[in-house]
């Protein structure tokens, strides 16, 4: 028993290093936190923060990577829940707001991640496009069965008002903020539901 207790503590200690982490990254930026202070605040040793996270950028990743789940959850239930395309897109778009509207909202942890690790080529710069490039594909999924044609144009659009809301949530009144957003989300909606108009031709 005293084996088994003794192996549960790197994973407690590495779980206290990532909610540190997500909590002061999230709240005050990443280059601005150093590695003692998340080690001070989750009460562990540096030794026990290498050996889970080799470097500060690993644990970066795996803070983007934390919220990329939950956004993935969110998402993945709203598909399962057996709402037709345009309901699951609707309930996407609500749990968006949640957040808009949550006390300490400062906008995208990833938008937020990829303006302080601007070179594409860097893990934390590529987790970030990981994400976006599932959440785009998701919802172009979603929109494909509302109306296939022209599906990717308006997903782009989806994503492009969803960035815009998270920018303007953690800046203006996120209530006004969330109603202007989801009003938006109606209009795509309405709009890709219905086949373009052809263009009469001259006789």
């Amino acid at each position: 028993m005293v084996r088994k207790e003794s192996e549960s503590r790197p994973s407690e200690a590495r779980s206290r290093l990532l909610k540190t982490a997500t909590q002061v990254f999230y709240a005050e930026g990443i280059h601005s936190v150093g590695v003692d202070r998340i080690v001070a605040e989750a009460q562990v040793t540096r030794a026990t923060f290498y050996r889970h996270f080799p470097s500060k950028e690993s644990l970066v990743v795996a803070y983007l990577n934390e919220a990329d789940l939950a956004m993935r959850g969110q998402a993945e239930a709203a598909v399962a829940s057996g709402l037709p395309a345009a309901d699951a897109i609707r309930a996407i778009s609500a749990s968006i707001t949640q957040g808009i509207r949550s006390p300490g909202f400062r906008g995208c942890a990833f938008i937020n991640a990829v303006a302080e690790y601007p070179d594409p080529d860097h893990p934390v710069h590529q987790a970030v496009l990981a994400h976006r490039q599932w959440f785009l594909e998701t919802i172009t999924g979603l929109l494909a069965k509302v109306r296939e044609q022209s599906a990717e144009s308006a997903a782009r659009h989806f994503v492009m008002m969803r960035d815009g809301a998270m920018t303007e949530g953690c800046l203006f009144d996120p209530e006004l903020v969330s109603e202007t957003f989801l009003h938006g989300v109606e209009g795509l909606l309405k709009a890709h539901s219905e086949p373009a108009r052809t263009q009469p031709t001259d006789t």
